[in-house]
């Protein structure tokens, strides 16, 4: 019992002390921490089902689009995210022509083996994306 009590106490003197440096850090710095997103979910609300299995390998592109461009139906076999640098883009599923504009300063969760696309109207976007994918697959597959 006493054994326990005392690693508990220590455990949360770690914790703690954990806490107070990671704040003591951010406080004394310049640097300063935004969670953009963090979700579950795609951006139309589909819950994520789990990654892709074996070697896992990241991608990150930074993508411009033009303005008043249509970007070709297309999904993700795996799940990926963005954010959007300048402009806007919207998207668009195919199905159901659900579609939500994503602006500047935004971060969106990609469709996975949803079949949609991305649009301009009178500006360009550019966006950074990140793919959590493996070697091998694909980013994005074309609709036929």
């Amino acid at each position: 019992m006493i054994k326990n009590l005392i690693q508990l106490v220590v455990l949360s003197g770690l914790c703690w002390s954990f806490l107070l440096s990671s704040e003591s850090y951010a406080h004394d710095s310049q640097i300063r921490v935004e969670q953009l997103l963090q979700t579950t979910r795609s951006w139309d609300g589909t819950g994520y089902a789990g990654y892709l299995s074996g070697q896992p390998q990241i991608t990150v592109l930074k993508i411009t689009v033009p303005r008043n461009t249509t970007l070709d139906w297309h999904q993700h076999p795996m799940i990926s995210a963005g954010y959007v640098l300048s402009g806007q883009i919207t998207l668009e599923k195919k199905d159901t022509r659900e579609h939500k504009a994503i602006h500047a300063g935004q971060a969106l969760a990609e469709c996975v083996n949803t079949i949609h696309r991305g649009y301009t109207k009178d500006q360009p976007a550019e966006l950074i994306v990140f793919y959590a994918g493996a070697p091998g697959v694909p980013l994005s597959i074309k609709a036929k």
